[in-house]
Formats: C-alpha cells, structure tokens, sequence
C-alpha cells in the first residue's frame, strides 16, 4: 500500500474502534506507521478521510458484484445475486457504513456521493441496459436513473435491518428481500414482458 492508502485503511479501523468523535490525527498516524506531516500531504482533516472510505467500501461492493453476480442468469437470478452482495456486505460492514454516513453529513463532502458512487451506478445501468436489450425489462425505462434509483432502493433497505435494527431477525432479512425482488419484478417488468418470463 502506498502511504495514502495506508492513511485510509487505519482511518477505518481507527474510526471503528473509537467512534469518530474520539477519534484524533494522532491515531490514525499511529496506526498507519506514518509521520503527523505526512498525513497533511493528503488530507486537511480527519472527516475529510470520509470520502476515501466510502470510495473503498463502493470498489469492494462493485468488485464482489462482478465476481458473484452472473453474466448469464435471467434478469431476476442476477438481480437476487445482486440484493444479497448489497446485504451481506450491509451486514459485514454497517459499523464502517454507519461511520461514514455519520462523517461524511458533518461536512460539505456530501456531495461528493455521486461521483465516489460512479463506478456502481454504471455497472448497474449496464445491467439494466443487458436486461432490456433481452426482453426482460421495460424499455421505456431510463437505464442510468433507474441504476441511482434500484441502487439507493437496495442498500437503504439493508441499511433498515443492519444499521437500525439491533439483532437482525434471519426470517425478517428473508422477508425484506422478497418484498424487494417483488416491488422490483413488478415494478420494471410489466404487461407482456411479465407475462412472457413467468411463463
């Protein structure tokens, strides 16, 4: 790792251990084995640090997406493929994601959320483009918004259940997720389309 990386990834674990408010420079210097100055060179703060976390978190999301979502299934087998990445990372790293919703709605780094989040939007939009191009979705639908929209529609509900909820409930996870492939089934595929892939 090169010395801004370094930065990043003690950020993170230091934000973890001590909440972001505890959380001092002194710190994250420490535990990435670099000098006070060096820190400076890259970043004017530590919430400033936010959106590098977030663009990590939203590589590691887009890369385990290509990794385990097929090319070849149906639309509604990439999309389930799709809804449990988002979850299951939800859950492995809510403590990391709710520190970053935290940090980054402190400052003006806000709204830097469209372009750290790019890289997903397009691989969804893509997605969404190949599913039309096939017949399984609306055509009349705009790809890249409805990317933002699934995309935002999809966290937020495992956010619901890994950030909000305290014990998360398996049969609850179970039930959100059928309610979500059902309101988006019906909701991007209609009429003779549906009818067509059901059959």
């Amino acid at each position: 790792m090169d010395k801004k990386e370094k930065i990043i990834t003690a950020a993170m674990e230091v934000f973890r251990q001590k909440g972001i408010e505890k959380a001092k420079i002194s710190d994250i210097v420490k535990a990435a084995g670099i000098a006070q100055g060096t820190f400076y060179l890259y970043f004017p703060s530590k919430l400033s640090v936010m959106p590098d976390i977030a663009s990590v978190m939203v590589q590691r999301t887009v890369l385990a997406v290509q990794a385990q979502v097929s090319r070849d299934g149906s639309y509604r087998e990439r999309m389930e493929g799709l809804v449990d990445v988002v979850f299951r990372l939800t859950e492995e790293y809510r403590d990391v994601l709710a520190l970053i919703y935290a940090g980054l709605t402190q400052t003006s780094h806000i709204t830097e959320w469209e372009s750290i989040y790019a890289p997903f939007y397009e691989w969804m939009g893509l997605f969404l483009r190949q599913a039309q191009a096939a017949g399984e979705m609306r055509k009349t639908l705009d790809a890249d918004r409805t990317a933002k929209i699934l995309i935002g529609l999809i966290e937020s509900t495992a956010e619901q259940i890994y950030l909000y909820d305290t014990v998360p409930d398996r049969d609850k996870v179970a039930f959100q997720k059928r309610e979500l492939m059902d309101f988006m089934w019906h909701g991007l595929v209609c009429g003779e389309e549906k009818v067509s892939l059901q059959g």
